[in-house]
């Protein structure tokens, strides 16, 4: 019988279809290994709002707050300088130097993941994600905590490293040689140019659309909740291993992958499924397109600007009409005394 030879995306391809199903994910954990991992002295970090925390939490977990309000940048909407990190942390006794960390939030919430990736960013030895939280939790008959935890103060010196989160400079001279395999990994109008969030619309020149929400089992549950369609987040759990498989059956696992979003906050969701997947180097460009667009030299495509004047009328139109409501609701208070 006479063999063609395949060429080597069908090599891949039939590669993929034959690779064993993996177990559980290195870096995305169930309550069965969180439990164990804190049995063993890990340390679990709840990056909720303290009032969320307040509400319950796992047991021995600690809370800083809000993280997307303490590590983020209000502007830039990457992490803050490596000296704040470092004092946060330390005073919080968050030991990633020495310690396993366990990182939560809601189910779905990409916060925990942007936190995972700027940890193993800047050294640490050992950072988990817990993707199920509070439903996974309680199922697996464990209990909650309404105690506040607190852990000695340490010191840190954090070393950042080169190989998790890229900036623009590098970005650029990838883009330049085309030596690029980018995911973004916003929503598909974002995509487009439909839906502009920064200086200008459009995406990075080769990107590929994979929203992130294409790792749940439910992609629409974030607008199914809105309509009250639905009335928890059991949609937002990941899809099995081979199902994300195959979503990401496109891509090289062997050579370097780019995950970029808005601010690089959903792009460490799918970054991190990647590397649970075999992706062997995974970044994720931590400016995303709120850093990319501003570069105003840098090429995109499907490429649409802001129109200042037309967006500044708008938001004086929404301000008289504020004005005439707060007139409106000042009369009615007035006539009803």
């Amino acid at each position: 019988m006479l063999l063609l030879p395949l060429s080597r995306r069908l090599w891949a391809c039939l590669a993929l279809l034959l690779a064993p199903t993996a177990a559980l994910p290195a870096e995305i954990v169930d309550a069965a290994y969180v439990a164990s991992a804190l049995a063993r002295g890990a340390i679990a970090w709840d990056v909720r709002d303290t009032k969320a925390y307040a509400d319950g939490h796992l047991p021995g977990a600690v809370n800083v707050g809000d993280v997307a309000a303490l590590l983020r940048d209000p502007n830039r909407e990457d992490w803050v300088p490596v000296a704040q990190v470092q004092a946060l942390l330390g005073r919080a006794g968050i030991d990633i130097a020495n310690r396993e960390v366990i990182v939560y939030g809601r189910t779905g919430d990409p916060n925990p993941y942007w936190v995972h990736n700027g940890l193993r960013h800047f050294g640490a030895k050992a950072s988990k994600v817990f993707h199920g939280w509070l439903d996974a939790w309680r199922a697996a008959g464990q209990p909650l905590s309404k105690e506040a935890a607190t852990r000695s103060p340490v010191e840190l010196v954090l070393k950042p490293s080169g190989g998790e989160l890229m900036d623009t400079p590098e970005l650029l001279e990838r883009l330049k040689a085309g030596r690029l395999q980018l995911v973004d990994a916003r929503t598909q109008k974002e995509f487009a140019g439909d839906d502009i969030r920064a200086i200008r619309g459009g995406h990075i020149p080769g990107a590929v659309n994979l929203p992130f929400e294409a790792n749940w089992i439910d992609p629409d549950t974030s607008a199914k909740l809105a309509a009250r369609q639905v009335t928890d987040r059991a949609g937002m759990s990941l899809k099995t291993a081979d199902e994300l498989r195959e979503l990401y059956a496109g891509l090289d696992r062997d050579k370097e992958v780019i995950v970029y979003c808005q601010s690089g906050v959903r792009a460490s969701v799918t970054a991190t499924v990647l590397r649970d997947l075999g992706f062997r180097d995974v970044k994720v460009y931590e400016p995303s397109w709120l850093g990319y667009a501003a570069v105003l030299r840098a090429p995109a495509e499907r490429e649409v600007f802001v129109n200042i004047g037309a967006l500044n009328g708008r938001i004086a139109g929404l301000q008289g009409r504020l004005a005439d409501l707060e007139a409106e609701l000042a009369g009615l208070k007035g006539a009803a005394r």
